[in-house]
């Protein structure tokens, strides 16, 4: 490859009398520099491709510029590397495919600039130890900034708050995290969290996690505030396959108060404190190609919770599960795509630690549907059982919905901005025979969930139809639709017209 321009070459064009043709001779030299660079990395690649069964030995690894990440750390990541600790010598092709997998492991971490730069050379000839195979790997990994502060606001549906967040990045040196998060808003009143999280053996896909948060949220749709205090431990990891499991601990102390004047007798019964320990169980297999706005792919999840059995403890108990999954189906190169999912859930009464018959779920646990994330056409939490005015939760439910997505004209199908029209719909039901006094026992446990499950298809679902607009920002999702509800139960509460919706995850 030709050497690059010298230095004096570009002094000697900024003392020229014409500025611009400085400027653009400068250019010129910079262009045919970069053209250079292209082809010798054109020439490596033929280089590797002819050679791809050539023996080599990595003979040692060096991780570059950073300063203030543990050598011990460091070692678990690149010692593998070493052909030292192999049986057999790689080939060029097998030593550059793990050196590639080793960078990709740091820049998961979290705590090095991107890319991370890779040189290969050969070891001193005048070390008599060194062999014609041997190599000698180089990892040039510039590590981000010890912290970051950020702060904003953010608006959704009948909600703005704003928030201040601050992350320090690998505190001792072993790409562990401490994150600081604030906020205050219209419906979520304040809420604080403080979460530590690391990697278990130098590993970015096997992590320990523990958070302390403290929360106030205003449900106004059931006539009371909710106030959290609690923690959880977490050990995250996520395997070859792209299959990711959570396994948790959480002690949260949960207290309904400040009720409204016109709070229902079924939210003033529950009103007061409770406290639940539980574990927790997630999987997420998510292969769509992006999860704002997925043009392909599908996504299976499910959520499992088993609260206050046995050693559990706490003052309420029982097993509680969801599970979604979502598809989405190109046509063709058009732009156009179809996306439908389906979702469902069972809370289960048990029969919580000093007590000899199951209780009855409490309103903090139920689940609530209804809203412009889920089943859009309807209020938040407007689908369901409701006592008076106040959106009581149920026991069991189901929904699903189908989108066609399209490109808006004249933007292009390459922006995330696209059309949808949509239906969508569910049902949200409570467990059939409670007893006034909230007792029952296990055998009649059974007998009622085995009804409520067949109410499901009793009849036909709430369900509501409409079209609107979407944007897919990197951070969120943003909506505006026009909805129309088509099919309605008692007491249940629409919204027909115009709504907006922002999150992670819809229907």
């Amino acid at each position: 490859m030709a050497s690059p321009p010298d230095d004096d070459v570009f002094q000697r064009l900024r003392q020229k009398r014409d500025p611009a043709a400085a400027k653009k001779q400068e250019d010129e030299l910079n262009a045919r520099l970069h053209a250079q660079q292209h082809k010798a990395q054109e020439r490596l690649a033929e280089l590797v491709e002819d050679n791809t069964t050539l023996p080599v030995t990595i003979s040692s690894v060096r991780v570059l510029n950073a300063n203030r990440t543990r050598r011990s750390f460091l070692e678990r990541v690149v010692d593998p590397l070493l052909s030292a600790h192999r049986e057999e010598p790689y080939t060029l092709a097998e030593a550059i495919r793990e050196i590639g997998g080793a960078t990709d492991k740091l820049n998961r971490f979290g705590i090095f600039k991107s890319p991370i730069s890779v040189f290969i050379d050969r070891p001193d000839p005048s070390n008599p130890s060194s062999t014609p195979t041997d190599i000698d790997v180089y990892l040039s990994a510039y590590e981000r900034g010890n912290y970051t502060i950020k702060t904003g606001t953010e608006a959704g549906h009948s909600e703005a708050d704003a928030y201040i967040n601050a992350e320090l990045r690998n505190l001792f040196g072993g790409a562990e995290t401490l994150n600081a998060h604030a906020s205050l808003g219209t419906r979520t009143r304040s809420a604080y969290s403080l979460a530590f999280d690391t990697p278990i053996l130098s590993n970015p896909d096997f992590k320990f996690q523990v958070n302390g948060f403290a929360s106030s949220t205003l449900k106004s749709w059931a006539s009371h505030e909710e106030v959290l205090k609690g923690g959880n431990s977490k050990i995250l990891y996520l395997t070859q396959g792209g299959h990711r499991h959570e396994f948790g601990y959480s002690g949260i102390w949960r207290q309904v108060t400040s009720l409204a004047e016109k709070a229902s007798p079924t939210v003033r019964a529950d009103a007061g404190d409770s406290f639940k320990s539980s574990f927790t169980h997630t999987w997420i297999n998510d292969k769509r190609d992006y999860a704002l706005l997925p043009s392909r792919g599908y996504i299976t999840k499910t959520v499992s919770e088993l609260a206050g059995w046995g050693p559990l403890k706490g003052d309420v108990s029982f097993f509680k599960t969801e599970a979604e999954s979502q598809v989405a189906l190109p046509f063709g190169d058009t732009g156009i795509t179809l996306t439908a999912g389906l979702r469902g859930g069972v809370l289960y009464p048990l029969t919580p630690a000093g007590s000899n018959a199951p209780q009855q779920s409490r309103i903090n646990d139920r689940f609530q549907l209804g809203g412009p994330t889920d089943v859009r056409g309807f209020r938040i939490s407007g689908l369901g059982p409701h006592d008076g005015q106040d959106a009581v939760g149920g026991d069991v439910y189901a929904a699903g919905g189908a989108s066609l997505l399209f490109p808006v004209p004249r933007v292009g199908k390459d922006t995330p901005l696209r059309f949808q029209a949509f239906i969508n719909g569910g049902k949200l039901v409570a467990l059939k025979g409670k007893s006034k006094e909230g007792q029952m026992d296990s055998a009649a446990v059974r007998s009622s969930m085995k009804r409520t499950m067949q109410s499901l298809k009793d009849d036909l679902p709430s369900c509501a139809a409409g079209f609107g607009l979407v944007y897919a920002h990197p951070i969120a999702r943003f909506e505006v639709n026009f909805s129309l509800p088509l099919v309605m139960r008692h007491a249940e509460q629409t919204r027909k017209g115009l709504s907006f919706g922002v999150g992670v995850e819809f229907l």
